[in-house]
């Protein structure tokens, strides 16, 4: 999600414009969306929160992300998700900025960025029901982004993902990513949106140094990412919704029988963009202990991120909420065992964020993997994850990748060599 609510607010009448009348078009929605309106009709206590969670945002800030017209009811809401879930995620090239990323690469959210900051909103994101529903009608739109359809955005237009914008945010891409661009339809060899998404680096790119291949003392980038947060000594259990969201392991391991053994350890995390690579690879060379996949929420996002008298709502609340939903949203775990006894039980944890839903796995209980091994990737948008490490490990995380309010979040390679335990094997 863009911070610069300016962009939100184009793309958002635009996107109200494309879906006309709500109540005149509601007999035509897809059979997921209609059936969502009679679960927020059908049952009182969901037809009370979708009504508040569009009053209870604040006058002075319902233009701020939406101008006008805006989204202001469940009604509308629902309008918008019948377009959305018809389409691709287009590149939002703005005439007035052409080289800007104005991407909003997660579009339901986009319509949900301030009721989901409400307490009302609060409620029914996290409320079970609301959270299946989503599902189905996430699972429709995922039928559309791997069908051949979905390529309608990849194109070099001005809203295609080819375009000239688009590819200033993409730099050297034929030479990166595997494609075709000599395909004569103009989609670069991808068969679908999620085909394009999930794309594949040309063999020699992210490529794990020659020297530091065989030293198993080393733990490397598991996705190509933006560094989060680094955090020691985290707790089993802690007020993962207050201000400064810190971690609680129990509930992010989602009371795993292993969970224990990770209080009091590390965890690095990391998040990636909706124009980044978006599969995952081993962070080390060792045994899957076991794979876990755990539903939970999609839009809810930390009280402490919403609406605040002296800095006002931000846009990007839900990007800002990333430690806060690693105990609540759906996401996958991935235990390891390290070769190094050093390392020993290490836990990879990927988070889906909004729409991004799928987190699917590659690798399963009993498989031996090396580091930069392939184990998994995301489907359909942007997201984050973690990495952690047991106290007894004593995780050595490189300096260059731990966040200081003077130089911002530093990006990090996936493979790239992130930690070590012992000694520093490398410059």
């Amino acid at each position: 999600m863009p911070r610069n609510a300016a962009v939100l607010k184009s793309w958002l009448a635009k996107k109200i414009e494309q879906a006309g009348d709500p109540e005149a078009n509601s007999s035509s929605w897809h059979s997921v969306i209609r059936d969502f309106q009679r679960l927020i009709e059908d049952t009182p206590e969901i037809y009370k929160g979708f009504h508040e969670m569009f009053t209870q945002i604040p006058p002075d800030h319902e233009d701020d992300p939406t101008g006008q017209p805006q989204v202001e009811n469940y009604m509308s809401m629902l309008n918008l998700f019948d377009v959305i879930i018809s389409e691709a995620p287009a590149w939002h090239y703005d005439p007035e900025n052409p080289t800007a990323n104005n991407l909003v690469g997660f579009p339901i959210n986009a319509v949900l960025d301030w009721p989901m900051g409400t307490d009302a909103g609060y409620a029914m994101f996290i409320n079970p029901a609301v959270n299946a529903q989503l599902k189905k009608m996430f699972d429709v739109w995922s039928t559309y982004l791997t069908s051949y359809a979905s390529t309608e955005v990849l194109s070099d237009s001005d809203n295609g993902w080819f375009s000239p914008s688009a590819m200033e945010q993409l730099p050297d891409f034929a030479s990166t990513y595997v494609c075709d661009p000599d395909d004569p339809s103009g989609h670069y060899g991808f068969t679908s949106w999620d085909h394009f998404f999930t794309r594949l680096f040309q063999p020699g790119q992210r490529e794990i140094d020659p020297e530091l291949v065989d030293n198993d003392a080393i733990v490397h980038s598991a996705c190509e990412s933006t560094v989060y947060r680094v955090a020691y000594d985290v707790q089993p259990r802690d007020r993962f919704w207050i201000k400064g969201q810190p971690y609680s392991v129990i509930h992010m391991l989602n009371n795993d029988p292993y969970a224990p053994a990770f209080v009091g350890g590390a965890i690095f995390q990391a998040f990636l963009s909706a124009t980044k690579y978006h599969r995952w690879h081993s962070p080390v060379t060792g045994v899957i202990v076991k794979t876990v996949q755990v539903p939970g929420t999609y839009y809810a996002e930390s009280p402490t991120e919403s609406f605040d008298d002296e800095r006002g709502a931000d846009p990007a609340g839900p990007n800002l909420s990333q430690s806060f939903i690693t105990s609540v949203a759906a996401r996958c775990l991935i235990f390891i065992r390290a070769k190094d006894p050093r390392i020993g039980l290490m836990c990879f944890v990927a988070v889906g964020m909004a729409e991004v839903s799928t987190c699917q796995t590659t690798v399963k209980e009993g498989d031996t993997v090396v580091k930069g091994q392939e184990i998994g990737m995301f489907h359909f948008g942007g997201s984050t994850h973690c990495l952690l490490f047991r106290p007894e490990t004593n995780i050595q995380i490189d300096d260059q990748y731990i966040p200081k309010s003077d130089t911002g979040s530093p990006e990090v390679h996936v493979k790239a060599a992130i930690a070590w335990v012992g000694d520093k094997p490398y410059n």
